[in-house]
């Protein structure tokens, strides 16, 4: 079926450049652009620390991005285990040496950057079951030996995350590991025992989450219950929202952000600055350019040719997809705070780097994309 191994390896870099996917390329950068305005609004339209540093941070992981994409498929597939085994290593690194803020210990201390290691885990947790299910025929996925290691591989790094405590992250790296296990084709029927065991254990867990775990659960079900204290966030949330009508306040007039009523703007509630600023109308464009994105990465998954490729993307769309509707859920409290960053929106490093992470492999997907992975 496949020519030799070279046959895409000896591709000239002109050749490379016409098989980028542009259309996602323009669309990271124009989300990317957007997310330097909104930044620039957080900080009252002075170029602050935030905007500043977001926008290097910006520039730097774009042009990560770009390099890291012309890294050949066959690398990332060969290496898929080393980096997930990094990653958990910088997790477990966490665990004993980590910085704790706010209650958290959730970053190491890298001195150019706070590294968030949970945040690079929700990749290579993809890239470990990636590979895994890659060589695994449809008969032997649901064999018990076959099950083994990847909800092993599924389990460590979510109990170390939720230790942390991050309940939020260890949801979306765990919906990630499970995204790939369904797409290679384990049956129903483990996913609803899965469920079954998780609503047994359910008390129990609830009963070792933190006060505020527990507080914003509650804020959730009824936000007006504490309206100056658990529920305040979400309740100026939804008000900043609704009073950007259709067309919003305008560019640095949004009220509920700048008389300091909306705190944590900057990060995981920046979709609600932007909401305020641009109304029903900017919403919708920030969302076809997340849609245009997503889109992008599952089409790429359509046309190459290796499995692991396929799942790899198939499975980092939808990932991807969950963290723009978890972020947005959350901030229309249609779901419950769980401190999960808005993908190139949100001010963060280590969340930027992982996103970039991610669409780079995709993108080395769409280059290399009839490299046969063995």
């Amino acid at each position: 079926m496949f020519q030799p191994r070279s046959i895409q390896s000896n591709l000239s870099f002109k050749d490379k450049l016409f098989s980028i996917d542009y259309v996602l390329v323009i669309s990271i950068l124009i989300l990317g652009i957007v997310s330097m305005f909104a930044m620039y609004s957080t900080d009252g339209g002075e170029f602050k620390y935030h905007t500043e540093s977001h926008i290097i941070r910006f520039s730097v992981f774009f042009i990560m991005f770009f390099i890291l994409s012309f890294i050949q498929i066959r690398f990332w597939h060969s290496t898929s285990y080393i980096i997930y085994i990094i990653f958990f290593i910088l997790l477990l690194g966490v665990k004993y040496f980590g910085l704790t803020s706010s209650g958290s210990q959730r970053w190491l201390n890298f001195y150019f950057m706070n590294l968030q290691p949970s945040e690079l885990m929700k990749i290579g947790l993809i890239l470990f079951l990636a590979k895994y299910y890659h060589r695994i025929s449809l008969e032997n996925v649901n064999r018990l030996r076959f099950l083994f290691l990847p909800v092993s591989a599924l389990i460590a790094p979510v109990l170390l995350v939720i230790m942390q405590p991050d309940l939020g992250t260890s949801i979306l790296i765990a919906a990630g590991g499970l995204i790939v296990a369904w797409l290679a084709g384990v049956r129903a029927k483990f996913f609803a025992y899965s469920t079954l065991m998780f609503i047994l254990f359910l008390p129990v867990a609830i009963s070792f989450l933190k006060p505020y775990q527990k507080a914003r659960i509650l804020t959730f079900l009824n936000p007006e219950k504490d309206p100056l204290g658990a529920g305040y966030q979400i309740i100026q949330s939804k008000i900043a929202i609704g009073s950007g009508g259709l067309f919003g306040k305008g560019f640095l007039n949004g009220s509920q952000s700048y008389l300091d009523y909306l705190p944590e703007k900057h990060t995981d509630f920046i979709f609600t600055l932007f909401s305020e600023e641009f109304g029903f109308f900017g919403s919708v464009f920030i969302l076809i350019l997340y849609g245009v994105i997503i889109s992008r990465i599952v089409k790429i998954g359509n046309i190459t040719r290796s499995n692991f490729g396929k799942l790899y993307c198939y499975s980092f769309a939808t990932a991807f997809f969950i963290y723009v509707v978890v972020n947005m859920g959350m901030v229309l409290g249609l779901l419950p705070i769980v401190g999960s960053p808005l993908p190139i929106m949100s001010y963060g490093g280590s969340s930027m780097m992982a996103i970039m992470l991610g669409l780079s492999i995709a993108m080395s997907c769409r280059i290399y994309k009839d490299t046969p992975v063995n």
